[in-house]
């Protein structure tokens, strides 16, 4: 029972930050402002974190921890390779903008601190080439997708789309992505449709 006790709070306390994050910058919000802002002592706030970027590494795992359950949702549909391909693609573009939109101030401490996010999304990088091996997998077995090695495809189409995050999210081809869903989803499976 005390671990759920322990739990709830650092959840509690990771949201706070998050909230506090999102308004006034990581910067200017000190371990203090966390535990006046939940409630909580700063020995509270001390026995789940050593520092600031303790609760920052926190908040940033927690909102990949949102995507990766977007992305589960898009896994657990029963859809065609190529449709959950297309699905998990646009799925992942809008939850990403929606976990910067939602953070406020975070969005430009994600680009200044694009180290720190790398680190923290590495644990989920590995779970999202897991998800695109199995969907890539899945098209090869059905005979949908020509691809010589599941792994390296899945693990290319993650740094591509991690290479569309920065401009997605300043909406320089935002809007464009949208627009030309079916060109996009074109590109990616010319090299990969079985013909």
């Amino acid at each position: 029972m005390k671990n759920v006790k322990i739990s709830k709070t650092r959840v509690l306390l990771v949201d706070v930050a998050r909230r506090l994050f999102a308004q006034h910058g990581k910067a200017n919000v000190t371990m203090n402002d966390i535990a006046v802002a939940s409630g909580k002592g700063r020995r509270t706030l001390y026995t789940y974190f050593s520092n600031k970027d303790e609760v920052y590494l926190a908040v940033i795992e927690n909102e990949l921890d949102l995507l990766i359950e977007r992305l589960q949702e898009v896994m657990a549909r029963q859809l065609s390779p190529d449709m959950k391909l297309e699905e998990y693609i646009f799925t992942r573009f809008e939850a990403i903008k929606e976990a910067i939109e939602r953070n406020g101030s975070l969005r430009a401490d994600f680009f200044r601190n694009i180290y720190e996010v790398e680190k923290a999304r590495r644990p989920i990088d590995i779970k999202e080439i897991r998800m695109l091996r199995e969907i890539l997998e899945q098209g090869n077995t059905s005979g949908i997708f020509n691809i010589q090695n599941a792994q390296w495809t899945a693990m290319m189409m993650l740094y591509a789309l991690k290479g569309l995050e920065a401009p997605y999210l300043n909406n320089s081809i935002g809007t464009y992505i949208k627009e030309h869903r079916e060109q996009i989803m074109r590109m990616v499976f010319n090299g990969i449709l079985q013909r």
